[in-house]
């Protein structure tokens, strides 16, 4: 089996995170720098589908530097296939802290797998920030 390469994704294909917009309208400008995720639910969509294009950067960039891995090894044979938002409780544009409840469906190799976590977040310095999250 050949390893998945990383590849730049179109701006204008959709984005992995399912809302239906194209990626440069969507997910493409919180990667991209260009804009910082206004909600927990938006950084929780920007982080699936920086784990879908393999960019590690973004992946590190937004987690919370009290709980950031020392190393982030994402394996190229591992494909993300859909996101489903079960649950969100506060994370909104004047909260502190948020939860995004969610199933991210992968495959691997021929193996298909369902990741379900309830993960927190918290806005620090203005910024939505990974903090860790409870697999279930």
């Amino acid at each position: 089996m050949t390893s998945r390469r990383p590849t730049t994704p179109n701006p204008t294909d959709p984005c992995p995170c399912g809302s239906g917009n194209a990626l440069a309208e969507c997910c493409g400008k919180y990667i991209s720098g260009e804009a910082h995720a206004p909600t927990a639910e938006t950084l929780m969509r920007s982080r699936y589908t920086a784990f879908a294009v393999m960019d590690d950067e973004y992946l590190t960039q937004t987690w919370h530097p009290d709980h950031r891995p020392t190393e982030l090894d994402l394996d190229p044979d591992q494909t993300w296939l859909r996101l489903e938002i079960l649950d969100t409780e506060r994370g909104g544009l004047f909260d502190s802290d948020g939860v995004v409840e969610f199933r991210a469906h992968y495959a691997f190799g021929r193996e298909r797998g369902t990741l379900h976590e309830r993960s927190r977040f918290a806005r620090t310095e203005g910024k939505w920030l990974y903090v860790d999250g409870d697999i279930g």
